[in-house]
């Protein structure tokens, strides 16, 4: 097998970064897109690829799809990981502009990117899309509305794609991660008990019983499901939502 690219939407730091170390070590080549500059020079001193770009953007999708083709000419995996935790409020306290700028991010800019970035996947031989949801994306969650709903909607996005996209030999599937270990899950707690008047710590002890397995979820964990399904034998697995959520039943 000879060289093979992958592009890491948000991939500099916290789940993306996880999942670019993980598909190095996996032999990828790797392309990493983050909006933090201070981000991305950490990424490119530890050896990636890696450019400043904001993901709800089509001009900076437009830009990427021209350096993948001009640095490599093909593209084999396409991780649209990048994604914002939204608004943590009662549906009736949020604002418009922050439930567009988690559907940018979170929905849209998954559409850009396979938008910008397809015909570069149809140079490779197996090419593969993987796009980030959430466990909220399934079961709903209270205070979560928007967050909830933007993930929900890459259930449908990832099915058509994979129903469009498969008769070409690309893949397409959604990942499903729990409560994720993290500065942002420590925002999320932070808002959810203001919002609840609650304290930090009884919240936080539900997120990590939200897990059958009392554990916030590993980000090493979503980059092994990840270098599963780029693998030889996930050819045949197209259209699914993968969770990797310790068996989360219900969300607080």
């Amino acid at each position: 097998m000879g060289q093979r690219i992958a592009v890491v939407t948000a991939g500099a730091a916290g789940i993306g970064r996880a999942i670019a170390d993980r598909l190095v070590a996996d032999g990828f080549t790797v392309l990493v897109t983050d909006v933090s500059a201070e981000a991305v020079d950490d990424a490119q001193r530890a050896g990636l690829h890696a450019v400043v770009a904001d993901a709800s953007k089509p001009e900076d999708a437009a830009a990427l799809a021209d350096l993948v083709r001009e640095t490599f000419g093909w593209l084999d995996v396409l991780v649209n990981n990048a994604g914002v935790a939204g608004p943590t409020a009662r549906v009736e306290d949020i604002e418009l502009t922050d439930w567009e700028r988690t559907v940018s991010i979170n929905l849209t800019a998954q559409f850009l990117h396979v938008k910008a970035l397809l015909p570069l996947l149809r140079e490779s031989e197996a090419g593969r899309i993987l796009n980030m949801s959430s466990a909220a994306g399934v079961l709903g969650m209270f205070g979560r509305s928007v967050y909830s709903a933007s993930k929900s909607a890459v259930f449908g996005f990832t099915k058509s794609l994979a129903i469009e996209l498969g008769p070409e030999g690309i893949t397409t599937n959604a990942i499903c991660p729990g409560a994720v270990g993290g500065p942002r899950i420590e925002g999320v707690i932070e808002a959810k008990a203001a919002v609840l008047g609650s304290s930090v710590e009884e919240v936080a002890a539900d997120y990590r019983n939200q897990s059958a397995l009392g554990e916030f979820i590993d980000p090493a964990s979503v980059a092994g499901m990840v270098s599963f399904l780029v693998g030889p034998d996930a050819r045949q697995i197209n259209g699914q939502m993968l969770s990797v959520d310790g068996f989360t039943q219900k969300l607080y």
